[in-house]
């Protein structure tokens, strides 16, 4: 009998799996059922509004059922757990982002946490991501405002690490962070237009005139392949006007044959070139693929009720009104996104970072980064005139990226 019993009694993996259960269905506030069902593209389907409505939306199927969109919240002021690292104990950071260290007086953008209205994130778990990680190789690919996600990610994770087990490097367009007894890297890859460009320098990329090559995603492509997670961005290198200029053939060409596109089309024809390669050139029942959604700029205050001529300098709170949209949104941009995406087989996450980091006013690195170029006396005498209003501060908002990230990867 007592050996009846014992054959009865479930195996302990199965409380594990339980338990899991009932976290994701607290999570999602749904049935069971969505953690056995496969990845489709309709859960990356996209639904934007117009700015002149209440707020700009991505909800997929998923959490039009669940009634939880994690993208959809508020700002709420958090002593507590914010910030989830100290600047001085991560040596990653770029000079561009270290606030505090280029004289920032006040901390109050460290201690703002993303308050979903349905439901909550669940709180980022070093441990288990790197457990997740384990074995992996991770890239983010784009441009500068995804390395901050990057080099965000690599400060939550490496406190983890014993300084023997981790290092980072750079090989021109490529920065490596490995986590060696994870035997797991996470890389970082700069390619702004994800096709080749005129502005692929790593260093040496501040270009006016630029020019994209068309069909040339293999170029970079080819430095992708293997990666288990990949995470895409691509928009601000796109914003020079109305009109983009699209070569065909090769930049060694001496005469070379450049026509103008318009913005909306070019870039139209970069996330159909991105999405075919991923087809051709990722096992979806392997690898994980995200795309996120453009990172807004604050570069006019009388767009949140400011004084004019003002920017996102001396700004220390969020914008709290719910609506705001902010005009440099470019709202045809974003429904190239949606239109391209929902006509796509290719299964890709969508993290919407877009409105719930235009409320962050006050997160940019403003005037409080290394200045690469030396500053005349008008610019020091007018701090608003040389803020950089593009890029965020670490810690920082691209903490929260990643916490939207971690969700999506372990939870959907």
């Amino acid at each position: 009998m007592h050996e009846i019993a014992k054959m009865m009694k479930p195996p302990s993996y199965l409380f594990t799996l339980l338990a899991f259960i009932l976290f994701a269905s607290i999570f999602y506030g749904h049935d069971f059922s969505f953690i056995f069902r496969p990845h489709s593209n309709h859960e990356t389907q996209t639904l934007f509004s117009s700015p002149e409505g209440n707020m700009y939306k991505r909800e997929t199927k998923r959490e039009e059922e669940e009634g939880c969109d994690v993208f959809n919240g508020r700002w709420v002021r958090d002593e507590l757990t914010r910030p989830l690292y100290e600047e001085a104990e991560c040596p990653y950071i770029q000079p561009q982002l270290t606030c505090q260290e280029h004289g920032r007086p006040e901390k109050e953008y460290q201690r703002w946490r993303w308050q979903p209205h349905g439901c909550d994130l669940p709180i980022f778990n070093a441990s288990l991501m790197l457990e997740k990680l384990r074995g992996k190789r991770m890239m983010f690919i784009g441009d500068s405002l995804n390395r901050g996600q990057y080099v965000s990610l690599v400060c939550l994770l490496h406190q983890l690490i014993p300084e023997h087990a981790k290092s980072m490097e750079s090989f021109d367009s490529l920065t490596v962070f490995t986590a060696k007894e994870y035997n797991a890297t996470i890389e970082f890859y700069w390619a702004p237009f994800l096709l080749e460009s005129n502005s692929d320098n790593a260093v040496i990329h501040r270009v006016s005139d630029r020019i994209v090559k068309k069909g040339s995603i293999n170029t970079h492509g080819r430095h992708w392949k293997g990666a288990d997670i990949v995470v895409f961005n691509t928009y601000l290198w796109w914003i020079t006007g109305s009109k983009m200029k699209i070569l065909h053939g090769s930049f060694d060409d001496e005469v070379k044959e450049i026509i103008e596109m318009s913005t909306e089309e070019a870039y139209r024809m970069a996330l159909k070139s991105m999405l075919r390669w991923v087809r051709l050139n990722m096992d979806s029942n392997k690898t994980r693929v995200f795309f996120t959604s453009m990172s807004p700029s604050h570069a006019k205050s009388i767009e949140w009720g400011g004084e004019p001529g003002g920017n996102c300098y001396n700004e220390t709170t969020p914008i709290d009104d719910s609506a705001y949209w902010g005009s440099d949104c470019k709202q045809s941009i974003m429904q190239v996104i949606g239109e391209v995406f929902r006509k796509s087989e290719v299964p890709i996450t969508f993290l919407n970072i877009t409105q719930l980091s235009n409320y962050r006013k006050d997160a940019h690195t403003s005037i409080y980064k290394k200045q690469w170029n030396s500053l005349t006396r008008e610019q020091l005498a007018n701090p608003v005139s040389y803020a950089d209003c593009v890029h965020w501060c670490l810690p920082g908002l691209p903490d929260t990226w990643n916490e939207l990230l971690f969700a999506k990867f372990l939870y959907s």
